[in-house]
Protein backbone atom coordinates (compact mmCIF):
# COMPACT_ATOMS: atom_id res chain seq x y z
CA UNK A 1 0.00 0.00 0.00
CA UNK A 2 1.79 3.31 -1.22
CA UNK A 3 1.83 6.30 0.85
CA UNK A 4 -1.53 7.75 -1.47
CA UNK A 5 -3.64 4.69 -0.42
CA UNK A 6 -2.55 4.40 2.92
CA UNK A 7 -3.46 8.15 3.41
CA UNK A 8 -6.81 8.06 1.69
CA UNK A 9 -7.82 4.60 3.51
CA UNK A 10 -7.16 6.21 6.63
CA UNK A 11 -8.97 9.49 5.76
CA UNK A 12 -12.39 7.49 4.82
CA UNK A 13 -11.75 4.62 7.79
CA UNK A 14 -11.77 7.21 10.53
CA UNK A 15 -14.97 9.16 8.90
CA UNK A 16 -17.12 6.10 8.88
CA UNK A 17 -16.05 3.46 11.18
CA UNK A 18 -19.40 2.77 13.52
CA UNK A 19 -21.08 -0.22 15.57
CA UNK A 20 -23.15 -3.45 15.90
CA UNK A 21 -23.88 -6.42 17.50
CA UNK A 22 -23.95 -10.23 17.31
CA UNK A 23 -26.79 -10.53 20.05
CA UNK A 24 -29.04 -7.49 18.05
CA UNK A 25 -32.24 -7.33 16.21
CA UNK A 26 -32.80 -5.76 13.44
CA UNK A 27 -35.06 -2.52 13.14
CA UNK A 28 -37.75 -2.62 10.55
CA UNK A 29 -38.22 0.46 8.91
CA UNK A 30 -42.14 1.45 8.13
CA UNK A 31 -43.34 2.74 5.02
CA UNK A 32 -45.40 5.33 6.51
CA UNK A 33 -44.35 8.68 8.58
CA UNK A 34 -45.78 11.71 9.18
CA UNK A 35 -45.13 14.50 6.80
CA UNK A 36 -46.32 16.72 9.26
CA UNK A 37 -43.62 17.29 11.27
CA UNK A 38 -41.29 20.28 11.44
CA UNK A 39 -37.40 20.65 10.76
CA UNK A 40 -37.19 21.59 14.42
CA UNK A 41 -39.16 18.64 15.38
CA UNK A 42 -37.30 16.02 13.49
CA UNK A 43 -34.14 17.75 15.01
CA UNK A 44 -35.42 17.20 18.66
CA UNK A 45 -36.12 13.25 17.68
CA UNK A 46 -33.05 12.68 16.35
CA UNK A 47 -31.24 14.24 20.06
CA UNK A 48 -33.21 11.61 21.65
CA UNK A 49 -31.43 8.90 20.32
CA UNK A 50 -27.80 9.85 20.70
CA UNK A 51 -26.21 6.68 22.03
CA UNK A 52 -25.17 6.66 25.45
CA UNK A 53 -22.48 4.54 26.91
CA UNK A 54 -19.04 4.99 27.94
CA UNK A 55 -17.12 2.54 25.81
CA UNK A 56 -17.55 0.34 23.31
CA UNK A 57 -15.76 -2.22 21.23
CA UNK A 58 -17.04 -4.26 17.82
CA UNK A 59 -15.38 -6.22 15.07
CA UNK A 60 -15.55 -4.93 11.36
CA UNK A 61 -15.43 -6.32 7.96
CA UNK A 62 -14.46 -3.67 5.60
CA UNK A 63 -14.22 -3.77 1.74
CA UNK A 64 -11.86 -1.64 0.29
CA UNK A 65 -11.90 -0.55 -3.09
CA UNK A 66 -10.20 2.20 -5.39
CA UNK A 67 -9.95 2.30 -9.17
CA UNK A 68 -8.30 -1.69 -9.99
CA UNK A 69 -7.68 -1.79 -6.30
CA UNK A 70 -9.53 -4.13 -3.47
CA UNK A 71 -9.09 -4.60 -0.06
CA UNK A 72 -10.82 -7.16 2.73
CA UNK A 73 -9.77 -6.41 6.44
CA UNK A 74 -10.96 -7.92 9.87
CA UNK A 75 -10.98 -4.19 12.29
CA UNK A 76 -10.94 -4.37 16.04
CA UNK A 77 -12.80 -1.26 17.19
CA UNK A 78 -13.04 0.34 20.24
CA UNK A 79 -14.26 4.07 21.49
CA UNK A 80 -14.15 5.78 24.85
CA UNK A 81 -16.88 8.57 24.38
CA UNK A 82 -15.75 11.65 23.50
CA UNK A 83 -11.77 10.19 24.48
CA UNK A 84 -10.13 8.30 22.37
CA UNK A 85 -11.35 6.25 19.65
CA UNK A 86 -8.91 3.25 18.52
CA UNK A 87 -8.65 1.04 15.38
CA UNK A 88 -6.55 -1.58 14.80
CA UNK A 89 -6.39 -4.15 11.68
CA UNK A 90 -5.89 -7.80 11.45
CA UNK A 91 -2.08 -8.33 13.55
CA UNK A 92 -2.02 -4.68 13.87
CA UNK A 93 -0.68 -4.04 10.29
CA UNK A 94 -2.73 -0.59 10.96
CA UNK A 95 -3.04 1.02 13.80
CA UNK A 96 -4.90 4.20 14.23
CA UNK A 97 -5.39 6.71 17.21
CA UNK A 98 -8.05 9.75 17.36
CA UNK A 99 -8.32 11.80 20.38
CA UNK A 100 -9.86 15.45 20.55
CA UNK A 101 -6.38 16.93 20.40
CA UNK A 102 -4.34 14.76 17.96
CA UNK A 103 -4.56 12.19 14.73
CA UNK A 104 -2.25 9.34 14.79
CA UNK A 105 -2.02 5.83 12.50
CA UNK A 106 0.65 3.81 11.36
CA UNK A 107 1.33 1.46 8.47
CA UNK A 108 3.52 -1.76 9.02
CA UNK A 109 3.21 -2.73 5.51
CA UNK A 110 5.13 0.49 4.07
CA UNK A 111 6.59 1.51 7.61
CA UNK A 112 5.19 5.12 7.01
CA UNK A 113 3.41 6.97 10.14
CA UNK A 114 1.27 10.61 10.54
CA UNK A 115 1.12 12.18 13.71
CA UNK A 116 -1.36 15.51 13.52
CA UNK A 117 -4.17 17.46 13.77
CA UNK A 118 -6.83 17.01 12.36
CA UNK A 119 -6.26 18.99 9.04
CA UNK A 120 -5.82 16.18 6.82
CA UNK A 121 -9.48 15.39 6.86
CA UNK A 122 -10.41 19.05 7.06
CA UNK A 123 -8.29 19.40 4.07
CA UNK A 124 -10.15 16.70 2.20
CA UNK A 125 -13.93 18.39 3.07
CA UNK A 126 -13.06 22.13 2.99
CA UNK A 127 -13.89 22.50 6.23
CA UNK A 128 -12.84 21.90 10.32
CA UNK A 129 -13.74 18.68 11.34
CA UNK A 130 -12.82 18.19 14.87
CA UNK A 131 -12.62 14.65 17.33
CA UNK A 132 -16.84 15.23 17.79
CA UNK A 133 -17.85 15.57 14.47
CA UNK A 134 -16.11 11.89 13.70
CA UNK A 135 -17.73 10.45 16.44
CA UNK A 136 -20.99 11.48 15.63
CA UNK A 137 -20.42 9.98 12.24
CA UNK A 138 -19.89 6.77 13.83
CA UNK A 139 -22.49 6.45 15.71
CA UNK A 140 -25.33 7.47 13.33
CA UNK A 141 -25.47 10.62 14.35
CA UNK A 142 -25.47 14.24 12.02
CA UNK A 143 -22.23 15.41 11.65
CA UNK A 144 -22.27 18.51 12.74
CA UNK A 145 -24.94 19.84 15.86
CA UNK A 146 -28.13 20.56 14.38
CA UNK A 147 -29.36 22.89 16.75
CA UNK A 148 -26.46 24.86 15.58
CA UNK A 149 -27.93 26.05 12.14
CA UNK A 150 -31.88 26.58 10.76
CA UNK A 151 -33.03 23.75 8.28
CA UNK A 152 -35.06 23.67 5.48
CA UNK A 153 -37.11 20.19 5.75
CA UNK A 154 -38.54 17.91 2.80
CA UNK A 155 -39.02 14.25 1.67
CA UNK A 156 -37.05 12.06 -0.33
CA UNK A 157 -38.73 8.51 -0.88
CA UNK A 158 -38.37 7.36 2.49
CA UNK A 159 -36.22 9.60 3.93
CA UNK A 160 -36.51 13.01 5.49
CA UNK A 161 -34.88 15.62 3.87
CA UNK A 162 -32.72 18.19 6.33
CA UNK A 163 -30.56 20.56 4.53
CA UNK A 164 -29.07 24.25 6.45
CA UNK A 165 -31.35 27.56 5.12
CA UNK A 166 -27.85 29.15 4.51
CA UNK A 167 -25.46 26.46 2.76
CA UNK A 168 -21.60 26.86 3.75
CA UNK A 169 -19.76 28.39 0.53
CA UNK A 170 -17.26 25.78 1.00
CA UNK A 171 -19.65 22.70 0.73
CA UNK A 172 -23.34 22.27 0.97
CA UNK A 173 -24.48 19.31 2.99
CA UNK A 174 -28.44 17.25 2.97
CA UNK A 175 -29.11 14.91 5.75
CA UNK A 176 -31.56 12.13 5.44
CA UNK A 177 -33.59 10.81 8.19
CA UNK A 178 -35.15 7.79 8.83
CA UNK A 179 -38.86 8.10 9.58
CA UNK A 180 -38.99 5.38 12.45
CA UNK A 181 -36.18 5.93 14.53
CA UNK A 182 -34.67 9.72 13.33
CA UNK A 183 -31.37 8.47 12.96
CA UNK A 184 -29.03 9.11 10.22
CA UNK A 185 -30.20 6.76 6.41
CA UNK A 186 -27.75 9.04 4.88
CA UNK A 187 -25.28 12.11 5.16
CA UNK A 188 -23.73 13.58 2.01
CA UNK A 189 -21.36 16.74 1.76
CA UNK A 190 -20.20 18.38 -1.46
CA UNK A 191 -17.89 20.66 -2.49
CA UNK A 192 -18.78 21.41 -6.42
CA UNK A 193 -16.34 23.68 -7.82
CA UNK A 194 -14.09 21.23 -6.27
CA UNK A 195 -16.07 18.23 -7.89
CA UNK A 196 -15.68 16.43 -4.04
CA UNK A 197 -18.36 14.24 -2.29
CA UNK A 198 -18.52 12.12 0.69
CA UNK A 199 -21.50 10.09 0.42
CA UNK A 200 -22.20 8.10 3.96
CA UNK A 201 -25.33 5.41 3.37
CA UNK A 202 -26.21 4.07 6.86
CA UNK A 203 -27.64 0.78 5.26
CA UNK A 204 -29.64 -0.79 8.54
CA UNK A 205 -29.82 -0.25 11.65
CA UNK A 206 -29.92 -2.64 15.03
CA UNK A 207 -31.20 -2.56 18.93
CA UNK A 208 -28.42 -3.23 21.03
CA UNK A 209 -28.83 -3.09 24.92
CA UNK A 210 -31.82 -0.31 24.28
CA UNK A 211 -28.99 1.39 21.80
CA UNK A 212 -29.59 2.16 18.27
CA UNK A 213 -27.11 2.10 16.35
CA UNK A 214 -25.42 1.38 12.62
CA UNK A 215 -25.49 -2.34 11.10
CA UNK A 216 -24.02 -1.53 7.71
CA UNK A 217 -22.61 1.11 6.09
CA UNK A 218 -21.88 1.78 2.45
CA UNK A 219 -18.92 4.80 1.58
CA UNK A 220 -18.77 6.29 -1.49
CA UNK A 221 -15.72 9.43 -1.61
CA UNK A 222 -14.91 11.13 -4.84
CA UNK A 223 -12.16 13.74 -5.60
CA UNK A 224 -11.88 14.48 -9.83
CA UNK A 225 -11.81 11.78 -11.49
CA UNK A 226 -11.12 9.34 -8.31
CA UNK A 227 -13.30 7.23 -7.00
CA UNK A 228 -13.45 5.22 -3.69
CA UNK A 229 -15.83 3.59 -1.78
CA UNK A 230 -16.38 0.96 1.11
CA UNK A 231 -18.56 -1.43 2.24
CA UNK A 232 -18.56 -2.67 6.42
CA UNK A 233 -20.08 -5.17 8.26
CA UNK A 234 -20.10 -4.69 11.98
CA UNK A 235 -20.03 -7.67 14.60
CA UNK A 236 -19.58 -8.17 18.05
CA UNK A 237 -20.20 -5.34 19.75
CA UNK A 238 -20.34 -4.73 23.60
CA UNK A 239 -20.38 -2.13 25.67
CA UNK A 240 -19.15 -0.70 28.81
CA UNK A 241 -16.35 -3.00 29.66
CA UNK A 242 -12.42 -1.65 30.34
CA UNK A 243 -10.18 -1.66 27.43
CA UNK A 244 -7.47 -0.53 26.47
CA UNK A 245 -5.82 1.46 23.97
CA UNK A 246 -2.29 0.87 22.86
CA UNK A 247 -0.97 3.00 20.46
CA UNK A 248 3.34 3.21 19.98
CA UNK A 249 4.76 4.60 16.78
CA UNK A 250 7.21 1.41 15.47
CA UNK A 251 11.31 2.61 15.61
CA UNK A 252 12.51 3.15 12.01
CA UNK A 253 9.25 4.72 10.21
CA UNK A 254 8.76 7.39 7.92
CA UNK A 255 6.41 10.17 9.17
CA UNK A 256 3.83 11.70 6.63
CA UNK A 257 3.73 15.03 6.45
CA UNK A 258 0.47 17.08 5.05
CA UNK A 259 1.52 19.93 3.56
Amino acid sequence: MNNRISIKFFIVLQLIMNISCKTSKNVVVSENFNKKLSAKQIIREHSKKEAKFKTMQSRVKLEYNEGQRSQSHQINFRIKKNEIIWISATLGVLRVKITPGKVSFYNKLDKTYFDGDFSLISDLLGTNLDFYNVQNILLGDAVFTLSDEKFHDDFHEKSYVLSPKNQKKLYEIFYLLNPKHFKMDSQQLAQPQEHRMLQIDYEGYQEVSNQLIPKTIKVIAVQGNDEMSMNLEFKSVVFNTELRFPFRIPNGFEQIIIK
